[in-house]
């Protein structure tokens, strides 16, 4: 999971070259225990991301004090069952970051769902560097904004991961709940995709990380 998490936002340090997946069960949303369940796992994932020294995005003074991401409730209905459109035909295009860096993506498909009744839709992305790489191969990059951006989750929008084993029979199971903050949150010393307008979502999303500001 880090891997992928610093493949996606490269240290500044490292200069301009090129964030956990969602579980790869199939379409079919899961019930309330199991996503339970389901969400535990991943907070628990990521805090031991950030626990790590060698892994964390945060400062070594912020590691000394921390105790863990504030996250959202668990929220059920915010994990929903989507419609997956294949976009074929989108060309590869320079995804605007944080810095001047413009990473490779092309547009892989568009998610359509339903979220406290009212439709919505985002466009799900595909690194063409990490393409070349056989293990993040089938990685699939969902960044967005909603309306809880500066209002309980960070500014600057947060990011879902897919895997293309997700989608069965053009669905998958998208879930907010393991919606989480670009590592531009933590500091200033990285390069991190900034979500395209076309992922504004007009609502307020709350789940997954939230802002400790």
């Amino acid at each position: 999971m880090n891997t992928y998490h610093w493949l996606l936002a490269l240290p500044l340090a490292l200069g301009a070259a090129t964030g956990a997946a969602q579980s790869t069960t199939p379409a079919g949303r899961p019930s309330a225990a199991e996503h339970s369940q389901q969400v535990a796992t991943f907070q628990q994932k990521l805090n031991a991301e950030y626990r790590n020294p060698a892994e964390s995005p945060l400062s070594a003074e912020a590691q000394k004090s921390f105790t863990g991401l504030p996250f959202y409730p668990v929220n059920y209905a915010a994990c929903v069952e989507a419609r997956f459109e294949a976009d074929s035909l989108g060309a590869p295009f320079q995804m605007v970051t944080s810095t001047a860096r413009r990473p490779q993506y092309r547009k892989y498909g568009v998610l359509y769902f339903s979220f406290e009744g009212k439709p919505q839709q985002l466009v799900v992305y595909q690194s063409l560097d990490l393409q070349r790489n056989p293990e993040y191969r089938d990685y699939l990059f969902v960044p967005f904004t909603d309306r809880t951006n500066g209002h309980g989750s960070y500014g600057g929008g947060r990011y879902l991961d897919l895997r293309r084993g997700q989608i069965q029979r053009e669905k998958l199971v998208l879930d907010f709940n393991q919606a989480y903050n670009p590592y531009c949150a933590y500091g200033g010393q990285y390069s991190c995709p900034v979500p395209p307008a076309e992922n504004r979502l007009r609502i307020a999303v709350q789940a997954g990380v939230m802002s400790d500001h």
